[in-house]
């Protein structure tokens, strides 16, 4: 969970135009309203979305679908020139720009160089990677690009423990990417990006939450967030990642198993402002639907506007307010779990 931050939170502020300041104000308010009436109704665009740069990824962790190479839609690479035609669509509403869904973005060529298209419109950008491209000479094209936020995931303070989820992945150069991003940081003088050490905690590694504090202020990151981990099977926790501390957990033991501590409101904010785009152009409801299973619409055969509003948006968000619990990416969501630590 983030900790407040001065200087990224007033980064943000500066991308807040009137247009994307009045958009959000309709969105909020046609959330609010959808709650107290139990009937949708979206009156802005989205305020924030992730779009997908690839479902290719180098590592092999044990709970996500790029690393099981398990996705039944298909795989690929987001094109430089679909992603600068669908920006232009939005980003006059658009303040966050998340260039993450699945996989690992710096695998895409033209990652850096959307990021500079859309930084250059003035949205706020973030990313998450495994960091193990961050060389020397991609750090400087990252600092270079306008990155606004660079979350670095670290599961592991040691080569034993971190491969343990991180499978295929070598913890020396997710640390040396880290170091060559605030080299080239300092170097140019730059704010930005802000830099997170993002850990995943599970019973392999839970041991380690002080010693990742310890590693993130020797490197000079600027925050450490620890987040609870989605298990697909978490009744039966196959692979033995469910952490023993409690706070740290999604879920709570039973005589039967696993159950989910989660409570599951009839509402979701992510349906309102936040949708998830992949890099062939599929509109899914939000990052929880890894495989694009509730198609929303195609960008390759409508634009954007018409599918935000489209007759099968309207469905989904009224069957999430009729019950959110007979929706299955919903079963398994972290909006509504109990807050976990800080770093």
């Amino acid at each position: 969970m983030p900790h407040f931050n001065w200087n990224d939170s007033l980064n943000l502020l500066s991308k807040l135009s009137w247009r994307r300041f009045w958009n959000g104000l309709k969105v909020l308010g046609s959330y609010q309203v959808s709650k107290w009436t139990g009937r949708p109704v979206q009156w802005g665009y989205p305020i924030s979305i992730s779009f997908e740069p690839t479902t290719s990824c180098n590592l092999r962790c044990p709970e996500c679908p790029s690393g099981l190479r398990a996705f039944t839609r298909p795989t690929g690479m987001l094109q430089r020139d679909f992603f600068s035609e669908t920006i232009d669509q939005m980003h006059k509403e658009l303040l966050y720009l998340v260039f993450y869904f699945q996989g690992e973005p710096y695998l895409n060529p033209s990652f850096l160089d959307m990021v500079h298209y859309a930084s250059r419109k003035k949205i706020y950008t973030a990313t998450s990677t495994n960091a193990h491209y961050l060389d020397d000479g991609n750090a400087k094209r990252t600092i270079e690009s306008g990155l606004d936020r660079l979350i670095i995931s670290i599961d592991g303070t040691t080569q034993e423990v971190y491969q343990q989820y991180r499978v295929g992945g070598q913890l020396d150069k997710v640390l040396q990417g880290a170091r060559n991003i605030m080299k080239w940081k300092k170097e140019l003088k730059s704010k930005t990006p802000f830099v997170v050490f993002q850990f995943l905690v599970v019973k392999p590694n839970e041991h380690q939450v002080e010693a990742v504090k310890e590693l993130a202020k020797e490197i000079g990151v600027d925050d450490v967030w620890f987040k609870t981990a989605q298990i697909y099977d978490f009744k039966n926790d196959p692979n033995q990642l469910i952490p023993v501390t409690d706070k740290y957990s999604r879920y709570k033991k039973t005589g039967e198993g696993y159950v989910f501590k989660g409570r599951l409101a009839n509402h979701c904010w992510r349906l309102w402002h936040d949708p998830v785009i992949t890099w062939d152009g599929l509109v899914a409801p939000c990052c929880f639907d890894k495989d694009a299973a509730h198609r929303l619409g195609d960008l390759k055969e409508k634009p954007f506007r018409e599918i935000w509003k489209n007759a099968a948006y309207h469905e989904f968000r009224s069957k999430l307010l009729r019950g959110r619990k007979n929706i299955d990416i919903c079963s398994n969501c972290s909006e509504g779990t109990k807050v976990w630590e800080n770093g």
